[in-house]
């Protein structure tokens, strides 16, 4: 099962429609996907309490994330989109990886003390932004946002979209480069897990 997660305040925008077309392309391609609007979802971010070192999930909270700890786990693809939002990931996005931390384990025998229980299953991920500005550089740090701490966690992140110049809801579906490039992440993610 194939994970689809955006984290855009505008329902209908931009986020929306390349998530659904992340999904139309993997469901054509046979592989299940679960979509995830994260405005949908109320959920606390990381407190850091360490509960989740005993009960290896975050119990702190009874939340939207409670509901989606089970897609995660079940789930060997991911798809993160996100809009950006002063040169980073919508809060949202940000909340949401935070919440990923109950997946770490301290181990005193591992270079940095860390290990994730994602890691090591063949997950795969894809990562698009979007954002109104002209260059990569003007999105600031919303690709490394995601991008590295889903590596840390054991994600082999197989296509990163930034998307530029878009701003107006829906105008991502007019764009045929992105389109295009949805369409090739798409495929390239549904190749590399029947692969692994």
């Amino acid at each position: 099962m194939i994970l689809g997660v955006e984290g855009s305040p505008r329902r209908g925008g931009n986020s929306y429609s390349m998530l659904t077309m992340f999904s139309e392309h993997c469901t054509r391609e046979g592989m299940s996907f679960f979509d995830v609007h994260l405005r949908d979802y109320r959920y606390e971010p990381c407190v850091g309490c360490e509960r989740c070192r005993k009960d290896k999930i975050c119990t702190k909270f009874t939340d939207g994330m409670t509901l989606l700890y089970p897609k995660i786990q079940e789930s060997k693809g991911l798809v993160l989109i996100s809009p950006v939002h002063n040169y980073n990931v919508t809060a949202w996005v940000k909340g949401f990886i935070d919440r990923f931390y109950c997946y770490y384990d301290f181990t005193k025998d591992r270079p940095r003390g860390w290990s994730s229980r994602l890691a090591g299953q063949g997950r795969k991920a894809v990562i698009g932004a979007i954002a109104e500005q002209e260059t990569e550089a003007d999105m600031g740090i919303a690709m490394d946002a995601m991008r590295m701490p889903l590596e840390a966690l054991g994600f082999e992140v197989v296509a990163e979209l930034p998307v530029l110049n878009i701003f107006d809801a829906g105008h991502i579906k007019k764009n045929d480069v992105a389109v295009n490039q949805i369409a090739e992440a798409a495929q390239k993610l549904v190749t590399s897990l029947r692969s692994s």
